[in-house]
């Protein structure tokens, strides 16, 4: 059976194409303020020269136009569309992606501002210095980045190792750097923006880099207990050395800071005010925590060796004592959980950490083995030998 198929005249298939195009080139430029987007370009929509055009009223002579070569009535369509909505809406996803409700332009541009520092996204393009690229075709792939990522080659705002961090007067604070890149943007630069990096920026990225079951955030804050020191880590850039430079390079400097401060008031003994009291107090407390993180860094580090291919929640989840968002500490040790029980013998990190178990399971798993390039390892089972058919009249 055939389903119908008018024959469209000429002029209705131009009008058809033309809105169409509208309808398109306007989602595009909707889509090219929201930073998950394949087109995303920049945050600031009064930038954007989004046309006037009434979309209802577009969306309304499609239908028009589709229903006069069917030989119906356009309302069938709209119960037909509402009917299509309320199905939509009962299809049992997570509703997990709460956060579009809960995104404000401030939100999108501090969001931004980190991706900038970060080297994830192109603040010429917002500035004007650089110049958008080329509307694609409405069949053309889409691209391997946004046109609002910053191009490979491309020199970042700020140069850095994978890493930034809560750390006031450090060259690679991060709250800093995004109040400098707000400033470059010509946006407005709130007052606590470090105090919003401390409390919300996480779960606002976790909610926007998530998609029903798929959780992917690419920024990731490793803290000490209490929080009062945080380690920016950026997924993109994570290797088997991001531990050892976080370190190195972070951790053991600030020890050496604190413990020179620490070293100053404890020898002021009994002459310390109480304001110094108070501060010795904090910094001895504070010393402690920075010990704690960096022997867990230690811990970690030796067999930290992430495989980008495993994806963000399994690369992520040997961390998990280091992050503080409970939520999504709780999905990281409980995913642990399950890399230790086998679960994901498939992950690159199965592998690394138990190596043995993971090579005798690719001996009767070939698809396992394929995954890991272990092929040599797979053996075939032997044929069971096939059972002789009994002819009529045996017994």
């Amino acid at each position: 059976m055939k389903l119908p198929y008018p024959d469209f005249s000429d002029g209705k298939k131009r009008s058809l194409a033309e809105l169409a195009d509208l309808l398109l080139k306007r989602t595009r430029l909707e889509l090219s303020t929201d930073e998950t987007s394949s087109f995303f370009a920049q945050p600031f929509k009064e930038r954007l020269q989004i046309s006037d055009q009434n979309l209802i009223t577009a969306e309304r002579q499609i239908d028009e136009l589709v229903a006069d070569s069917y030989g119906t009535d356009v309302s069938e369509f709209r119960e037909l569309d509402e009917l299509l909505s309320a199905a939509g809406s009962d299809s049992g996803e997570d509703d997990e992606d709460s956060s579009e409700e809960e995104r404000s332009p401030v939100q999108d541009a501090l969001s931004y501002a980190a991706g900038v520092a970060f080297g994830r996204f192109d603040w010429r393009l917002a500035t004007g210095e650089r110049a958008a690229p080329p509307e694609p075709e409405p069949f053309d792939p889409l691209p391997a980045k946004s046109p609002g990522m910053l191009s490979d080659g491309a020199a970042p705002f700020h140069a850095h190792p994978g890493i930034l961090v809560d750390d006031p007067g450090h060259p690679h604070d991060l709250a800093r750097l995004v109040e400098e890149v707000l400033g470059r943007v010509e946006a407005p630069v709130p007052e606590d923006v470090r105090r919003w990096l401390q409390r919300d920026f996480f779960l606002f990225h976790l909610q926007r880099y998530s998609k029903s079951r798929r959780k992917a955030p690419i920024y990731w804050p490793l803290s000490t207990t209490s929080a009062s020191y945080t380690l920016w880590v950026y997924y993109p850039s994570l290797s088997s050395q991001t531990l050892y430079t976080a370190i190195n390079d972070f951790v053991e400097p600030k020890l050496k800071q604190v413990g020179a401060d620490v070293t100053a008031l404890r020898n002021k003994g009994s002459s310390r005010t109480r304001d110094e009291e108070r501060q010795f107090e904090a910094l001895q407390a504070f010393e402690l925590e920075l010990i704690e993180l960096r022997d867990t860094l230690l811990k970690l580090a030796p067999t930290y060796k992430p495989n980008h291919d495993d994806g963000v929640q399994i690369s992520a989840a040997p961390l998990w004592p280091l992050f503080r968002h409970k939520p999504w500490q709780k999905v990281l040790k409980d995913t642990w959980a399950k890399l230790e029980k086998g679960d994901y013998d498939w992950a690159h990190l199965a592998m690394n950490y138990w190596p043995e178990r993971v090579r005798e399971k690719c001996k009767t798993d070939k698809s396992l083995a394929i995954a890991h390039g272990l092929e040599n390892l797979y053996v075939e089972p032997e044929a069971k030998p096939k059972k002789a058919r009994k002819k009529k009249g045996d017994s």
